[in-house]
């Protein structure tokens, strides 16, 4: 991959711009993408692009062959947007209220349909690419849903690599490393059961407001005194419900929060324990609890070869100096780590400028951004899959 790749992409940026705008200002939650994935479709099929719609609900996978080779490449992105309000002000903002691209999704759905074009256009590769266009990437299971929907059995990779913008890191640039990138990451709903009472008669009960206040201290001790001091976990208790009244003991009380952690056997152990800590504890102060505990993302860990690759692809593209490859790890969570956990993979963190961070209702993909994630999707195809391997 050339400098001349980024000058092709240049040529059709106004398009691509186009499409991210018209994406952002019609946003939709997961697995309700229905319009976007319309427009994924529509856009591949123009490019003469085989179309598989409905693959994990409302995900699409397009696939492209060229050459003889029988190797094989996934690219994913996600489409999906949050339950927010947008406050940005744009003339293409959300036009559903309570909708928002505050993720950069619709930018990761526009740099994959970039790179389809690019590479439908050139084909300088010998094997097949899928593009998958992932849905409810927010927590709501989306790469699952795809795997369930056997995703690999019908469109076989032998790699598949991903990427998210990244506010705060200048345009042009791209980081990532070896291992486990970003967290594993789980929610969980302790509820706790007690016997209500008058607040002037707490004889009277079995308080589930005291069991919560034990519980969520103790659970602090799971990281401290169970947690390997080589690895790396956060447990949070983020919510505490009970109770309506001033003067009423409740009958029932729910902590609920998230647990995190980059390696799946860790996170084994916290769901464990905190469950043997909810049992017992409760049942010291006669009360009974049950865990609800859901993990929602597996560990995001890069394949050792495949990371290489890469960073290398990257470092073509941009020069290593704006390359970061031993970024620390992040706590936040990425569901592609599920589709890495079946095919090796890689995944990378590129530039979007000085912006809002994510999940902010300030938050905007930067356009300028968008031909560096094209030229990269483009680049790790034609370096896993060279055109000179072709009989």
């Amino acid at each position: 991959m050339t400098q001349s790749a980024l000058d092709r992409v240049r040529q059709y940026q106004d398009e691509l711009v186009a499409i991210r705008h018209d994406i952002h200002a019609h946003p939709e939650l997961g697995l309700e993408e229905y319009r976007t994935a319309d427009l994924v479709a529509q856009k591949l099929a123009e490019w003469g692009i085989e179309v598989h719609r409905n693959v994990g609900k409302t995900g699409v996978v397009g696939v492209l062959r060229n050459g003889n080779g029988q190797a094989a490449i996934g690219l994913r992105a996600d489409m999906d947007a949050l339950p927010m309000q947008e406050a940005t002000g744009l003339p293409y903002a959300s036009r559903t209220p309570n909708r928002m691209h505050a993720c950069g999704h619709d930018g990761h759905t526009t740099m994959l349909l970039g790179a389809a074009k690019y590479l439908a256009e050139t084909r300088d590769f010998n094997g097949t690419v899928n593009f998958i266009f992932q849905p409810a990437e927010e927590g709501l299971g989306g790469a699952q849903e795809m795997l369930k929907d056997n995703l690999f059995g019908r469109f076989p990779c032998d790699a598949v690599f991903g990427m998210h913008n990244w506010p705060g890191l200048p345009v042009e640039h791209f980081m990532t490393g070896p291992g486990p990138r970003l967290a594993g990451g789980a929610f969980f709903d302790i509820h706790i059961t007690g016997k209500g009472a008058h607040g002037a008669r707490p004889h009277e009960s079995i308080d589930p407001v005291m069991v919560a206040c034990h519980l969520a201290t103790t659970l602090q001790t799971i990281v401290s005194r169970n947690v390997s001091a080589m690895d790396t976990a956060v447990l949070s208790v983020t919510r505490v419900q009970t109770g309506d009244a001033y003067n009423v003991i409740p009958q029932a009380a729910t902590l609920s929060g998230t647990v995190r952690a980059f390696r799946r056997e860790v996170m084994t152990m916290i769901e464990q324990n905190m469950g043997r800590m909810a049992t017992s504890i409760a049942a010291g102060f006669g009360a009974e609890a049950t865990l609800d505990f859901r993990l929602l993302f597996a560990p995001t860990v890069n394949d050792a070869d495949q990371f290489v690759a890469y960073a290398d692809a990257a470092a073509e593209l941009v020069g290593e100096a704006r390359v970061d490859r031993d970024a620390a790890p992040l706590m936040g969570s990425e569901d592609f780590s599920f589709m890495m956990e079946k095919v090796p993979g890689a995944h990378v963190f590129l530039g979007n400028g000085d912006s809002a961070v994510c999940h902010n209702d300030h938050y905007d993909f930067n356009d300028a951004a968008i031909p560096y994630g094209v030229a990269l999707y483009a680049a790790i195809v034609e370096k896993k899959m060279p055109k000179a391997m072709a009989d």
